[in-house]
């Protein structure tokens, strides 16, 4: 069995990072270890929120996997939070991926065009260290365009998208990928290119009118989670939309509507069928 190491924090309550990852990963039949970055009572959105940093744990566990003899097939990391974070993560680069070792990495930073609660534009640099020694990495348009230095759009055309993907390509030598792009009216999805090849694809599905915290986390983590498994990159990128998009419409049927997470957890057959299907 192929094992991913996800590297994010975990949330006790409201669906994200880790409690997205490791469920989602799972059933799609990759054994997952996490190196939880921190520990929170919920995600941020909810306020006063607590908080326990666990910067200082995270080497003595890496140094403990190295010395047991552990080893990964990929690496996706996700909301890290701090510059030191970000040195770790590149540590456990260093020390667990070879050539034949997959690094994705989602470079949670903002969303809407402006950083999140805790960042500066120092740390945008800082993970654009790390995206140069991905495989992939998932941002979305705030997120790109804080890396490349480029001007925010809320609505952006294909030309627009193609000009961030070719500067990302010159700090990811892999594969880019730019979430939430609208490239019509009514619909969203992704916008990749190959920087080796130059090669783009892109894929689209209704833009639902709702919006939930962690579905970047769930798109990301299904992507990494089916190519690992076996299935190609474009048809994994397209299973992770079409399951987000599933899980917003699930989440908007049920008339509480909760605002903390999708109910990603109803759809995993779905999930699993999708996976499956890719592979036969």
């Amino acid at each position: 069995m192929k094992r991913i190491l996800t590297i994010q924090d975990i949330t006790c309550f409201g669906k994200c990072s880790v409690t997205i990852a490791l469920p989602v990963i799972s059933a799609i039949g990759v054994e997952t270890a996490v190196l939880p970055t921190a520990l929170l009572s919920t995600h941020t959105l909810f306020p006063d929120n607590t908080k326990l940093d666990l910067g200082e744990e995270m080497p003595r566990i890496v140094q403990h996997w190295k010395n047991s003899g552990i080893t990964f097939d990929a690496i996706y990391i996700g909301y890290l939070g701090t510059a030191r974070d970000i040195d770790t993560a590149l540590s456990v680069i260093d020390m667990f991926a070879d050539d034949n070792t997959l690094v994705f990495t989602d470079p949670v930073m903002g969303d809407h065009g402006r950083l999140y609660r805790g960042f500066d534009t120092g740390y945008a640099e800082r993970c654009a260290a790390l995206c140069k020694r991905s495989d992939m990495i998932l941002p979305n348009i705030t997120e790109a365009c804080l890396m490349t230095g480029t001007e925010y759009r809320e609505a952006c055309e294909e030309t627009y998208l193609r000009g961030l993907c070719e500067r990302l390509c010159k700090i990811c030598k892999g594969t880019v990928v730019i979430t939430g792009a609208a490239l019509s009216p009514g619909m969203t999805g992704f916008y990749a290119m190959h920087s080796g090849t130059g090669e783009i694809f892109q894929y689209q599905t209704e833009r639902l009118a709702a919006s939930y915290h962690g579905t970047g986390d769930l798109f990301a983590s299904t992507a990494a989670g089916a190519i690992v498994r076996g299935v190609s990159m474009q048809r994994s990128l397209e299973i992770a939309a079409d399951y987000t998009a599933l899980s917003i419409r699930e989440t908007m049927n049920d008339g509480e509507n909760p605002w903390y997470g999708v109910h990603f957890e109803s759809c995993i057959p779905a999930l699993i069928h999708m996976v499956e299907e890719a592979l036969h």
